[in-house]
């Protein structure tokens, strides 16, 4: 087998083999720490920009198949595990990791330290590294190019350039739903059309003007890649889309950018949240949840304005803002992911809080 090399930031160099497709890519290096859900995280558009070291030593084993894709493409820039199986096993498998990662032109690297590069990661925080395998060695150019890296126009680079229509699934049809693409996972929508929603995925400059008079009963704000301050046209939508009263839910970025529209400040964590074992704390019920997360940037709690909002939950581990609720407007968001499968299903019950929200809306427009 072909050897295949990290090379971080600081110096620090990994060497081992090959997987997927041959080449370098330029990315920032994060940690993913799920035993299992590889094909989620691949194909989820909040890594764009982004090389994930899985630190579960065994990955590939069950394979992929076409159903649980998360979006159309993958978008991880480079993927990086102890072990890749060579032989998965699942009856629903229908390639392997390698074949994947070839078809879509994404570096791999198994057969290092993952416990030495989260550790380096954790302690450090997020860094600039270069993947390449052999023969494609990095000249000082890329070295320098590395060193600069910046993910930007991530949101611009991941939403859909046109509107597209999902019917409910369920019996009937109860609520039509805007959803904004900011990088949207699949199961997302899958959630809201089970619920007897019409969903219309829209791309995330869409006008609010052309949202509030769609006819829709709510507005559901996507995950997505990148630095949420960057979005300021996104923002400034959503400050219209406020004073409209109509239900809005908030997931991820989502979250981010709702509270950046009413004033309060995001910051870049140190190694962020991605993983699907994160406890929260619902602050209003005094009840913890396991959650699914993938963030690597958080809203300041304390810069939430009191008379606006209200800070709904904390991350058990480390305190910060895990979600926020409008004291005068339907309107909730949380960081993590309600919608995530595999992994915990405990918070599956957000996505019929924003129902019951349309359904108080319309029966109150009645």
């Amino acid at each position: 087998m072909k050897k295949a090399y990290l090379l971080l930031a600081d110096g620090t160099l990994f060497e081992g083999v090959s997987v997927g497709a041959e080449g370098a890519s330029i990315a920032e290096i994060v940690f993913n720490t799920g035993m299992a859900g590889y094909q989620e995280v691949l194909t989820d558009p909040s890594y764009y920009g982004q090389s994930v070291c899985m630190t579960y030593p065994l990955i590939g084993n069950y394979g992929l198949n076409a159903e649980d894709f998360e979006s159309r493409k993958c978008w991880v820039s480079g993927f990086i595990m102890r072990e890749a199986c060579a032989y998965p096993s699942n009856w629903r498998c229908d390639r392997s990791l390698d074949e994947y990662l070839k078809s879509e032109g994404i570096v791999g690297l198994a057969g290092i330290d993952t416990r030495r590069l989260t550790r380096i990661l954790r302690n450090s925080g997020v860094m600039n590294g270069i993947l390449y395998s052999e023969g494609y060695e990095p000249t000082e150019e890329q070295i320098a190019e590395m060193k600069a890296y910046k993910v930007t126009n991530a949101v611009k680079t991941v939403t859909i350039s046109e509107p597209k229509v999902y019917p409910t699934t369920a019996e009937t049809q109860k609520h039509r739903v805007a959803l904004l693409d900011f990088g949207v996972k699949r199961n997302i929508r899958r959630e809201l059309c089970a619920r007897g929603c019409e969903v219309t995925v829209l791309p995330a400059y869409t006008k609010p003007e052309e949202i509030l008079n769609g006819g829709y009963d709510g507005i559901m704000l996507s995950n997505g890649p990148g630095d949420p301050e960057e979005n300021t046209e996104i923002i400034e939508n959503l400050k219209v889309l406020i004073k409209s009263g109509m239900p809005i839910f908030g997931i991820c970025l989502g979250h981010q950018l709702l509270a950046l529209s009413i004033g309060a400040k995001t910051k870049k964590m140190v190694f962020g949240h991605r993983g699907v074992n994160h406890p929260v704390k619902d602050l209003a019920h005094d009840r913890t949840y396991i959650t699914s997360q993938n963030h690597g940037y958080a809203v300041l709690g304390e810069t939430v304005n009191p008379e606006i909002a209200r800070v709904s939950h904390i991350n058990i581990n480390d305190n910060t803002c895990e979600g926020i609720e409008h004291l005068h407007a339907p309107i909730f968001t949380v960081q993590y992911h309600p919608e995530v499968k595999p992994g915990p299903e405990d918070t599956a019950y957000l996505f019929d809080q924003f129902i019951a929200l349309m359904d108080e809306k319309k029966g109150g427009a009645q």
